[in-house]
């Protein structure tokens, strides 16, 4: 199953004196997860202690990291990108994710997300990390809590949020667009929106899926296209190999 996001408008609201210090981040929340279900809440890990400084001094680090990252947009991928005026389905691959909250801070602001995280040890930590960010965490995997931590997104998405979707995570194959993301973009009735980032100077990590850590003060391009549902084969395969040609497409050939 894809990893999957939600995107809502949150209210607005001041930022406090003590995440002013922290240099605009929020501070870590002590429990951001989002339970797919009652039960579940005692079931996934959380990060606690000593941890959540790690973290803390970690997010600052990556903010900083990112955005020293100059990136171009054409003014097509632009207009793309920061469409508001339906709720959509934003795919990104999974080694790109380095920049996927700066992205969305330059030319996508004024949004909170929603995410399927691992219900695992590593999971907390992803958790953890994004709660930093202002960014709810749906704990879940294809093992634990998949399918009501799927039925919460379909909610969210219904009532007027995005769909954030990582469609080879969260362990690949690579650049295969998996069958979750397709399936819940369908049942919510959203347009996809394809997100491609091309680098220029980066570090490849040895993970399952080569994770891209742009070098400070590269660049990047970002390529963004919009599918509608009705433009894709009804065929489920079909529809899928489709989708990743263009995630290909738009990555480029380099990375």
């Amino acid at each position: 199953m894809a990893s999957i996001c939600s995107v809502t408008r949150p209210v607005q609201r001041q930022t406090s004196r003590h995440e002013r210090r922290l240099g605009g981040l929020a501070p870590i929340p002590k429990n951001r997860a989002v339970p797919s279900s009652p039960e579940n809440r005692a079931d996934a890990y959380r990060i606690t202690g000593w941890n959540r400084l790690i973290l803390w001094s970690l997010g600052n680090f990556i903010r900083l990291w990112a955005r020293t990252i100059r990136i171009r947009v054409s003014p097509e991928s632009r207009a793309i990108y920061g469409r508001r005026d339906v709720p959509t389905a934003l795919a990104m691959w999974h080694n790109r994710l380095f920049l996927g909250c700066e992205i969305t801070r330059r030319f996508r602001p004024g949004g909170s997300l929603n995410c399927i995280v691992s219900a695992s040890k590593d999971g907390a930590w992803m958790a953890g990390f994004l709660g930093m960010f202002g960014i709810k965490s749906i704990r879940g995997s294809n093992n634990w809590g998949a399918r009501e931590a799927v039925n919460a997104m379909i909610k969210v998405a219904k009532e007027g949020g995005d769909l954030g979707i990582t469609p080879d995570g969260p362990r690949g194959p690579i650049y295969e667009f998996k069958p979750g993301g397709l399936i819940v973009a369908r049942r919510a009735k959203l347009p996809i929106v394809l997100i491609g980032v091309e680098f220029t100077r980066v570090k490849q990590l040895r993970s399952w899926d080569r994770f891209i850590l742009p070098l400070p003060f590269s660049s990047a391009t970002l390529n963004v296209r919009r599918v509608e549902l009705e433009d894709l084969p009804k065929d489920r395969t079909a529809a899928l190999a489709e989708l990743s040609a263009i995630m290909m497409e738009l990555n480029g050939d380099r990375h």
